[in-house]
């Protein structure tokens, strides 16, 4: 490759694949090259088995909507989260009226959303936080109950065989959520990309991005099995290679990265395929962290549907790892330390000994120990129906902060360049559930000259473009029924 290309996508995840489908749907005329360093695209996080597949729409999850000091809960975190999700619900069947997706059930099915919680605080505030969402548009149909017998009927698993305590339990239900399939998804996007003329490499390890003096980006590359060395320039990168993110901006020379660094979290699951068990359990079933632990290792039990056949997980187990990729390097977490990174990464170790403390147990549990674990969700488990299976790693967000010097981060960032011809994604959780919301935010930043131009395409693709759906009751119905209808998951 030796031309100039207009968008070079930098890893094969479910980010380069939406941004590009949205960039050759409004530019079809526009030269896009996709880099991924490993032989197929969609092996890290987007990879099904190396995340949950939970369309997050802060159904379930706590962490999106926490309680104040004062005891009150907002409502908006929530909201937005869910408003994002409807834009890739949205996005997704227009691509399946379009024939570039396959029929819905190679990627998502129904899978109601709920919380379980348990003590009097708990409950107390799962009390609160329902009745703060019942009232919210997006959230219609949204099910409390404190009764075992309505739990029961929601999810067995949870109650047989549960012990008759004076400790009071609780959960709520919306029977409208989805499971997700990432990998497919991720794989369907490149192959109509790759139909549509867009190049998509893999086995091509980028090695550095040098801005030319006619303001492209000179990639740099090598071949990954045979180290051959090449590179071409583009007018445009955006680099979405999950935990590798920061080495290439750093890289880039981009002034912006300054100050960011990343801190990797891997993760395990206990998995069961045991027909008879994975019958009795339709539902992802989250609770509340443990104390310490990262937001994204809050406890769930999830029904899965991967390639057509069901399976229970049960986790996320955090483990550790240097590596900013599962298929990453041993030096990933020095080779990020910068001057204008360290004293943050420093702070944020001595502002977080949970963190550190709650990793360190984690590390101890053996398997015995993690099914206990399972047994407060489903006190019938037994050992030998589940199975350890490694998720994927996770790079989590550190950056400066005025006040307190440096701050570990929750969710995803886009980092950009001042002229917006650089753009990188950090961080983790919900990046694959929102990807559509972050690309459409990345699109306004990076190209503003033609954002007005794409306006009636990005309607067509997304009709709440421009919009949002929870301020008004009746389009909210109508418009989570019509993607509903389309993507075949009604509940």
């Amino acid at each position: 490759m030796s031309e100039t290309v207009d968008v070079a996508l930098i890893g094969g995840g479910i980010m380069s694949a939406t941004l590009g489908t949205l960039l050759k749907q409004l530019q079809p005329d526009w030269k896009i090259v996709v880099c991924e360093r490993l032989s197929e695209v969609a092996q890290e996080s987007s990879n099904a088995w190396n995340n949950a597949g939970t369309g997050h729409a802060a159904l379930c999850e706590l962490n999106y909507m926490p309680e104040g000091k004062d005891g009150s809960v907002d409502p908006a975190k929530a909201v937005a989260i869910n408003e994002q999700f409807q834009q890739s619900r949205q996005l997704w069947a227009s691509l399946i009226e379009r024939g570039i997706l396959d029929e819905p059930s190679t990627f998502i099915s129904a899978t109601p959303h709920m919380t379980f919680v348990q003590g009097e605080k708990d409950v107390a505030y799962l009390k609160k936080r329902y009745e703060a969402l019942k009232t919210q548009p997006l959230f219609q149909g949204i099910e409390y109950s404190e009764d075992s017998r309505v739990i029961n009927q929601w999810a067995p698993l949870l109650m047989q065989k549960r012990r008759k305590t004076d400790e009071p339990f609780a959960a709520t239900r919306v029977p409208a959520g989805t499971d997700v399939d990432f990998g497919a998804l991720t794989r369907q996007l490149f192959d109509h990309l790759q139909e549509q003329g867009v190049d998509v490499v893999t086995n091509c390890e980028v090695r550095n991005l040098t801005k030319q003096k006619d303001g492209t980006w000179k990639v740099a590359y090598r071949n990954a099995l045979g180290k051959t060395p090449g590179s071409f320039n583009a007018r445009f990168v955006f680099v979405g290679a999950g935990g590798w993110a920061i080495k290439l901006l750093q890289r880039s020379g981009i002034p912006e990265i300054k100050g960011y660094g990343v801190f990797p979290i891997g993760g395990q699951f206990l998995k069961t395929t045991n027909p008879a068990v994975v019958a009795q359990h339709k539902a992802k079933v989250y609770s509340q962290a443990s104390v310490g632990a990262p937001p994204m290792s809050v406890p769930h039990l999830d029904t899965r549907v991967v390639d057509g056949e069901s399976s229970l997980l049960f986790g996320p187990f955090a483990t550790f790892s240097p590596k900013f990729l599962k298929h990453g390097r041993l030096t990933d977490i020095v080779a990020q330390v910068r001057p204008g990174n360290l004293w943050p990464m420093i702070k944020v170790a001595l502002d977080n000994p949970s963190l550190i403390t709650y990793l360190v147990s984690e590390l101890l549990k053996n398997h015995k120990k993690k099914v206990d674990a399972l047994r407060t969700f489903m006190p019938t488990a037994k050992d030998e129906d589940w199975e350890l299976i490694q998720a994927g790693q996770r790079a989590q967000v550190m950056k400066k902060d005025p006040e307190k010097g440096g701050v570990l981060q929750f969710g995803t960032e886009v980092v950009t360049s001042a002229d917006g011809t650089m753009s990188g994604l950090l961080g983790a959780s919900p990046g694959a559930s929102t990807a559509v919301s972050i690309m459409l935010g990345l699109l306004k930043t990076c190209f503003p000259d033609r954002v007005a131009e794409w306006g009636p395409a990005l309607a067509e693709l997304i009709p709440s473009y421009g919009e949002t759906l929870n301020g008004d009751a009746e389009k909210a119905r109508q418009s989570v029924a019509a993607t509903a209808e389309a993507l075949a998951i009604n509940a």
